[in-house]
Formats: C-alpha cells, structure tokens, sequence
C-alpha cells in the first residue's frame, strides 16, 4: 500500500493544498507522475507530490488520520513530467506569485501533458491517414464514388484530407472499396533550410560581444536601435555557448516573429532547433516538447510560454523586444518571461540578455543601478541613418482635406511616391476591425457588449459586430433594437477601415492585412509576413504585430495612422507603450539601402511621447517618464500587486473588497499604500462584476505573509474569487 499526498487540477486557492489519496496497483508511481482519482464525485486528474510506502491498510490509516482515503483509479505517467529544475521552479513561481501550484504546473506542460482531465483527450502519437483500394470493382457504385475510387486507384495512396468530399469517402469505407492505413508523422514542419555562414561582424557588435564574454555577470541589458544587429549579437552569443555543451532558449515577443527568429537559428543551427508558442496545435506542442525533453534539440525559440521548455543545462536565454507587454501573462498564475529566465538562469549558472531599443524603465533603470549590465548598439548594421520623421497635426485643417479624413495630404503624397518608385509601404494603426462602435442616429443607443457593457466593434469583412475583451458576437443589425430606425452610424476605425480606404485611394496597389482578426486563421500570420517579404504585396496594413522585429529591405515608408490610440488609457504605461510602439514602427523603415521616411499623423503633436518617439531619443523619454514615475510613485519606484475581485453578485464583489481593504490597512500600517477599490478599466465581463484593489510597496519580504493571509481568508466563501496579480501591466 502506498500513502500519495496530490494536488488536484483545479486552480482554486482554497484547493491549493495537498489532498491523500492511497494507491495499491502494480504500477510504479513516483513524485511528477499524474493519476487519475475521485474527487467530489468527478474523475479528475492529480500530481503527485509525495509518495510513501507503509504496511498498515486502509482501515488502520483512516482511523490515525481521522478521514476516509479514497484510493487511485489509475496511473496515467510513465515517467516524472518535469526535472529536478522545474521542479525547484513551481515552488519558486507559487511563492513569488502567490499562484496556486497547479495553475504553475499547466502553464509550464503543453496540452497533452497538463494535469488536468481535458488532457486525457488530447493527441499523443500522430498519424498520416492514407486512403488505399481494397475493391476496384465499379458496380453500383455513382458517378462520384468512381471519380474518386479511379482518382485512389491510380496514386495507390492519397493522403485521407486531400480528398475534400467526406460524404463519399465514408461511403467507399463502408463498402469495403478503400481502406485507411495510418503512418506515424512528426506533426512539426520546419523548412530544411540551408546552412548559412556567420555574417561579418561590426566594430560595436564585436565590443558588446566582448563585453559579454569578459563579463562576470549574468544578466546584461542590450540596447541598441532598430536595425543595429543585434540578433546577430543573439546568433554569435549561442554559438558560443552551444560549443561549451551547453543550451539556448530565444525568446520573442510576437508570434509572428516566431518563424523569422526561427529561420535565423535554423540557418545557423539547422536541425538542433525545436519551437514552441501557443499557435502550435496541441499535437505539434506534444512533438516538441517530447523534442526537447529528450535533449534531441539545443536550442528553443518561442513566444512566452517557451520559458517553460524543458532544456537541460542551459547557458544562455535571450528575450528579444524585452520592453513588450506581451511577456507578461494576463491571467492566474500572472508570471512574466523576465522573471522566470532569471530565475531559470541562477539555477543553471546562465547569462540573460535583454534586447530592445526601447527597453522598459524598470530594466534601464535596473541597468542605471548596476544590477544589469547595460550594453550598446548605437548605430545600424549599414551605417544607414535611421527614417526621416514628419508629426503630421490632424487638427490642423491644412493637413487634410474632403478626400480623405484618414489619410493627411501628406501621408497620401509619400505613399504615392512609394508606390511610384516599387517601394514598400507599413501602416500602423493599433486598433482592429472597420470602425469602433455603432449608434443609432435617432435615438443616440449604442451597441454594447451584454458580457461587458463595452462598445462593441464593426467588422465589415463578416458584417457582424465583435466585443474585443470577451470575443462575443452578432449579426450586425438593419434597425436600432429600441427605436426601430434605420439610420445606423459607425464612428471611427480599425484596420479593415484603413485598408479599404487604402484601395478607394490607390486602386492599383496591393495590400496585406494583419492582426488578431486576419491571423485568427492558423499559419495565416507566416504566410502574410513572407508574402509581404518576398514583394507581393505594396503595403502592409496591422496592428502591434507588424511595428515589432520585422526586416523587410523594400519598406520604404512607415504611416502611423493614429498616433493617439493609448494614450487615454487608464494606465501609468500609456505614455511608454506609445512611444517604444512609435519607435518601434519607425523602425521598420529604410533597413536596407534605401532611405527611409515615416509619418506620424496625431491629434496631439506636442506630446513628449510622440515628440521624442518621432525623434528616436530613447534617452530624453526615459529621463522624463522617470520623473513621472518618480511623483506618482509607480514602478519602477515601487512594487505593485492588484487584487482582483470578482462575483456574479455586485453587492458581493463591493463589500469583500471593502472588506480587504480594511485588513490590509491594518496589517501593513505604513509598509504599504493602498489604493481603491476601484472599478477596472472593464469592470463587467462575462456575467461577472469586478473590482480591484491596488497595492504599492517598496519591500516584497514585508508584504508577503499579509498577502497570503489575505488570500487564505477567502478560502471558504463561496459565490467570491481572488487573484492577486503581482507586478500588474494593467489594473
């Protein structure tokens, strides 16, 4: 008989326990494996933290231990699912978070491996299904059966999903016609792409490279501007490290970047390259991981989640475009891809680098203090200069005119000119769909979320309307819902506006679109980028995801639509994430030989973020949002934590917040200031009211003991949830 002290799968603080179970089978069981148990009337699955051999059975332990022991319905593991150091990891993670063990344990393992039930379902070993003839013989069959019976007989074997008519297929294998003959597949296609030489390398990058390997520390802050070349920094830096035996994980920030930052290694590494980020199925995440387990790879790239991969021995991890918000999970348990690669670099002995030509203030200013290494790269790989810049004022009427409200004379006049000479065009404008809300002319109702009473979103490309927050949809309606009329008025815009106005005025140009929306069908993302690389399409219209990273050498001209779309939000970040996405997508011109240009149309062309945006001068944006940071006291010149409240009843969600408001208070006296509770930003999603509480300290080792008798205190109220987001982006 074996005691087995688990966690169950649910995320829950009030679960966030050991529960014993007893397990008497023939099947080994070791610490890291997942069973399957009984809990509360479920099947669910646990992980095993514990195991202890005893003699005693089942009655003797129930009457020292006071409870009744359920026993193991099954062992579902061969092996342990994690190493020694993930394991360490978990523990480090839950402590620093405040997150539930098993909330740490999913987000690390990909879905056919998380402790959880729903894994159970998902995919293991992949096959091809083959569809090859068994009976050839035509009588009784329709017109259409024997097309694809002949079409099967003649290639003697075609892959099952190539043939697109179901129906008939199915009928075929019923009538014993066709058979299915399945062979395994690596489910992960990675281009066989030719090795490359290392390029040449400049003065500057062979200085921040010397620095590297000289220096005795771990962490180092790469700063360099757009186009310095410092993903050659990142290719040389793992080559080194991959000859001392030991391993890289790359990290970017956008999964569109993923294939490129891929591509790179590929040509320098060729097949000791493995890739995980969340666009991967579940079945490829299964192949890859499994990949890197077993050691076939040296080196990960991915998005952030790829912190997580199981390499042994690691020497270097690398976060490119450092500063993105991307890095930071929105949800339990709230880690940040900085935080852990630190972590996971004091338990390997392994270097950290940061690049960005924008870093986040908290690390310069970690860097200012010495805690980071800080390094430079001040000039393009090309001796290019970087874009010449032009701040376009929307609310000087001079700049535009009746043709377009989008488009200022000047951006229309560079494009053309663009156009004129086969260059290439990017358009940025932060914000998706075709316009951002719809009113009744009438009566002045507007179309909102019935989740989360927020705008809902015009997508003129499937006429319907979409909320943005909970992904809730309808039918774009003919008449307002409360007055009947029909005179339905759509304000502002998104990309499909941006793009459709792009085709009014320049006809003859061929144009790309890519955000959240267009990349929501799988792969979409690569294939829009490449085609866009290799020219075939003139311009370029997104989001986020095409300011950061991206070399295209044809791009020419950058246009920022909007410049202002951020800057209202509710957050002490605004400022910054306008200007390091400005910056950034400044940066995406004139990379090659040719000059580059680009144009920043705003409503407020005095704004420090704009200004020095437009002028490339990270150094005066730093020292000035210092300054703010400074008087509002906010990172990096605190600590933030946010709790979280949420409850379908609003009374509910109010007086527990009040309610932890008055504890902290009393417990943390002056270790801390407390702010609110205030409504968020979307204070009503899914059905579910919320509030939220915000917590500035300066030291961690004081708050820490509040925080988790916080937590514990609302272990058993029902109908309340909890989530203390530690160093929050938003709040």
């Amino acid at each position: 008989m074996k005691i087995i002290e688990l966690l169950i799968e649910y995320t829950a603080h009030s679960l966030d326990r050991p529960f014993t179970y007893l397990y008497n089978g023939n099947k080994n069981i070791e610490k890291g494996y997942r069973v399957l148990i009984t809990f509360n009337h479920r099947e669910v699955v646990g992980y095993v933290l514990n195991v202890q051999e005893t003699s005693k059975n089942k009655k003797k332990l129930e009457e020292e231990m006071g409870f009744v022991l359920f026993e193991i319905i099954d062992v579902l593991d061969e092996k342990p699912l994690l190493n020694e150091e993930l394991l360490q990891l978990v523990d480090a993670l839950s402590d620093y978070y405040l997150a539930p063990k098993i909330s740490i344990l999913q987000a690390m393992l990909p879905p056919s491996l998380k402790p959880a039930k729903s894994a159970l379902s998902k995919p293991k070993i992949a096959f091809d299904k083959y569809l090859e003839v068994v009976d050839a013989d035509e009588n009784d069959l329709s017109v259409k059966q024997i097309e694809i019976l002949r079409l099967i007989k003649k290639e003697k074997s075609v892959l099952k999903r190539e043939i697109k008519s179901i129906s008939i297929i199915n009928k075929l294998l019923k009538l014993g016609k066709i058979k299915i003959v399945e062979v395994e597949k690596r489910r992960m296609k990675i281009p066989d792409f030719a090795i490359e030489k290392p390029k040449e390398l400049t003065v500057d990058q062979k200085r921040v490279l010397e620095e590297i390997y000289a220096s005795r520390n771990s962490v180092f802050l790469l700063e360099g501007v757009t186009g310095s070349g410092k993903t050659e920094v990142y290719l040389t830096l793992s080559e080194r490290i991959l000859n001392e035996n030991k391993t890289v994980l790359m990290l970017v920030p956008e999964i569109a970047l993923t294939p490129m930052m891929m591509e790179y290694f590929m040509k320098r590494f060729h097949g000791d390259v493995a890739i995980l980020h969340s666009e991967l199925t579940p079945a490829e995440k299964y192949d890859e991981y499994r990949k890197i387990a077993s050691g076939d790879c040296k080196v990960v790239v991915g998005a952030r989640s790829a912190i997580f991969a199981p390499l042994k021995n690691i020497g270097l991890i690398i976060l490119d475009e450092e500063h993105t918000e991307s890095y930071k999970q929105d949800a339990t348990p709230f880690y940040h891809a900085r935080d852990v690669a630190l972590i996971r670099s004091k338990m390997n002995g392994a270097k950290v680098v940061l690049g960005s030509a924008t870093p986040s203030l908290e690390s310069r200013a970690r860097a200012s203090k010495g805690t980071y290494h800080i390094l430079y790269l001040n000039k393009r790989i090309n001796e290019q200069k970087l874009p010449e810049t032009i701040i376009t004022n929307l609310l000087d009427y001079s700049n535009i005119d009746r043709e377009s409200y989008i488009f200022s004379l000047t951006l229309r006049k560079e494009i053309k000119l663009a156009l004129e000479r086969k260059e290439q065009i990017i358009l940025l404008i932060n914000r998706r769909g075709f316009s951002t809300s719809v009113s009744c002319r009438k009566c002045g109702h507007v179309f909102k979320c019935p989740n989360c009473d927020i705008a809902l979103t015009y997508h003129k490309q499937d006429d319907m309307l979409k909320c943005h927050y909970c992904n809730h949809v309808e039918i774009m309606p003919k008449t307002c819902p409360e007055c009947g009329s029909p005179y339905l008025i759509k304000t502002g815009f998104g990309t499909e506006r941006i793009e459709e106005e792009v085709h009014r005025l320049f006809p003859d140009a061929k144009t790309l679109r890519l955000d959240s929306d267009s990349a929501k069908v799988r792969t979409r993302i690569q294939k829009t980028v490449e085609a866009f690389r290799n020219k075939k399409a003139d311009i370029l219209i997104g989001t986020q995801m095409i300011a950061k990273g991206h070399d295209f050498e044809n791009v020419t001209l950058v246009g920022v639509v909007l410049a202002d779309i951020g800057l209202s939000m509710p957050s002490y970040r605004s400022s910054e994430r306008v200007f390091q996405l400005i910056t950034q997508a400044i940066g995406r011109s004139g990379r090659s030989d040719k000059k580059g240009k680009a144009i920043i149309q705003t409503y407020s062309p005095s704004h420090y973020a704009i200004t020095m945006a437009a002028r490339q001068n990270y150094e005066l944006f730093y020292a000035h949002e210092m300054k703010m940071r400074k008087l509002q006291n906010y990172p990096p010149y605190c600590f933030l934590a946010a709790f979280n409240i949420s409850s379908k009843s609003e009374i509910k969600a109010v007086e527990t917040a009040f309610q932890i408001v008055s504890e902290l208070k009393q417990s943390l006296s002056t270790n801390a200031e407390i702010l609110g509770p205030t409504s968020p930003f979307i204070p009503y999603e899914n059905n579910v009211f919320k509030r939220v509480i915000l917590v500035k300290y300066k030291n961690p080792s004081l708050v820490k003991e509040v925080f988790k008798k916080v937590i514990n205190s609302l272990k058993g109220k029902s109908q309340i949830s909890l989530n203390v987001n530690i160093d929050p982006y938003d709040f």
